[in-house]
């Protein structure tokens, strides 16, 4: 029997993890942990702590304390904030991957770790169009520095010590069940609330920005699915490539407005424009594809549709 430590739980990624990994695994086998209190529905239905990663010797004390045998490692500063706090970004996305690695590496209970790497590991030089798995990874922000370099540790982990380390490389998630977290695709779902609350959004990227982006549910099942598979069949243990759909934020607000045909659109591109620019438009993810068997379900009209459903229902409209 698997027991599953989520770090990160009240997150983004991780409020629909931890509900995923319940419903597969049974509650009391997926300990949802953060610093900051989770929402009601995951607090209540299995354990929860509060707990900081980069307090390594209470995170092992943890582990050992409730037999860990996998731990879902979320927890970071995404690309928006980052570049406002650099060195301390910097600090927070290293040293908690390497609290993790280091305690994987020790506690033998601990079978498998799962960190998630970013399409930030990409900058200005790499091929913008169908990003292929193997390319130039020259990033130019402090988001996608701390992630190339966790990569490598990743890859180091697996090879020195036979850490069962797995990764994926995200595109933009987009989600209603939790609001944007200071990332540079947030647009895409900040959109959708400004959408249904004001009929308006004025967006902090240009008009044709394309970006890969990617459902939650498409991405949760994209996690799970690489966690679950054999050993063998990982052949990457720095980050997957994983592609999604692209679109720009005109496109999507044609599309919102096939449901909401008032909605009016303005842009006023900021400092994340620059990060945006530096990104790939696509992503070629053959290779998750074939060594897992990686789906995507979810197009922008289906994303859409979903989205402003699941936003009305959070307004009770």
């Amino acid at each position: 029997m698997e027991r599953i430590l989520v770090i990160g739980a009240a997150g983004q990624i991780g409020s629909e993890l931890v509900t995923a990994l319940r419903t597969l695994h049974g509650n009391e086998n997926v300990f949802a942990t953060d610093l900051r209190e989770v929402p009601k529905d995951i607090k209540e239905a299995g354990p929860f702590a509060i707990l900081d990663v980069m307090d390594d010797k209470r995170l092992i004390h943890y582990v050992i304390r409730h037999k860990i045998t996998q731990i879902y490692h979320l927890a970071a500063v995404l690309s928006g904030n980052a570049e406002k706090l650099p060195l301390q970004a910097w600090h927070i996305n290293m040293q908690s991957l390497l609290n993790i690695l280091d305690l994987a590496k020790e506690v033998e209970d601990v079978k498998k770790i799962f960190w998630p790497s970013s399409i930030a590991v990409f900058g200005p030089t790499t091929p913008q169009k169908n990003t292929p798995q193997l390319t130039i990874t020259e990033p130019s922000t402090v988001y996608g520095i701390s992630k190339l370099a966790g990569e490598r540790w990743c890859e180091y982990f697996y090879k020195r010590y036979n850490v069962d380390v797995r990764s994926i490389r995200y595109p933009g998630l987009i989600s209603y069940k939790t609001e944007a977290g200071g990332g540079t695709t947030d647009y895409a779902v900040e959109i959708f609330y400004e959408a249904v609350k004001s009929g308006k959004y004025n967006c902090f990227l240009s008009e044709n920005t394309a970006l890969p982006m990617m459902f939650m549910e498409d991405a949760v099942n994209a996690t799970i699915k690489l966690m679950e598979s054999p050993k063998e069949k990982i052949l990457v243990h720095s980050g997957y490539n994983v592609g999604g759909i692209s679109f720009t934020p005109k496109q999507l607000a044609e599309e919102i407005k096939t449901h909401i045909p008032n909605f009016k659109i303005s842009y006023q591109p900021d400092f994340r424009q620059a990060i945006a620019d530096s990104w790939p438009q696509s992503i070629d993810d053959t290779q998750a594809q074939t060594d897992w068997g990686l789906e995507t379900k979810h197009d922008i009209k289906a994303m859409t549709n979903k989205m402003l459903q699941g936003v009305k229902q959070k307004f009770n409209q």
